[in-house]
């Protein structure tokens, strides 16, 4: 799939949004990728997840284990481990640090692959990856369906994504005027109550 044929998938499910966006990295951008709706729908799923893992298989071969981080790399993550052949569990907060519970366990030797749905700055990647040194196994790399960053994201392991798109984002005290004149909405799930 091209950076276009993913977006259409997202125009599809009415998850591209244009307005005022406060990121879950407290940066603005006039662009949100809303993937809840993308998500909700099993088959355009399937689609997104199916075309990466082809390219997963071919960049790192044999994928014992999908990880991600709660919310955006669950249902990414089990997605993904279907296609794969391989098991899929989630990491979650638990004061303030993501942590595997739930009886989730990898054994030495296993081969760990980190999934999330949209990469902005990599927060929650690398996050996953520290809870995943405290684990047996290996950490091959990670995958998401889009790299918002377009490759500058330090995500701390290698990257493969379906799309990466570079959508302009601001500091929240250096918006352009067309931005800085719209009401600011977040949508996403960081920092929910």
């Amino acid at each position: 799939m091209t950076n276009e044929d993913v977006l259409a998938v997202f125009r599809e499910a009415g998850a591209l949004l244009e307005g005022h966006f406060i990121l879950s990295s407290g940066r603005r951008s006039p662009v949100f990728l809303q993937k809840a709706l993308v998500f909700s729908q099993p088959d355009l799923s399937e689609k997104l997840c199916k075309a990466l893992a082809s390219k997963l298989t071919a960049t790192f071969g044999k994928i014992d284990v999908v990880a991600g981080p709660a919310v955006g790399g669950i249902i990414p993550g089990y997605e993904l481990a279907r296609h794969l052949n391989a098991r899929a569990i989630f990491a979650e907060r638990v004061d303030g640090k993501l942590q595997f519970r739930r009886g989730f366990s990898i054994a030495e030797g296993e081969r760990v692959l980190i999934a999330e749905d949209i990469v902005t700055t990599g927060l929650s990647f690398r996050e996953t990856v520290e809870a995943l040194d405290r684990l047996p196994g290996e950490v091959v790399g990670g995958a998401c369906i889009i790299d918002r960053s377009n490759g500058r994201a330090d995500v701390g392991c290698k990257l493969v994504s379906l799309a990466a798109v570079d959508f302009p984002d601001y500091a929240a005290d250096d918006l352009p005027p067309e931005l800085a004149a719209m009401e600011a909405v977040k949508p996403g799930s960081r920092g929910l109550a």
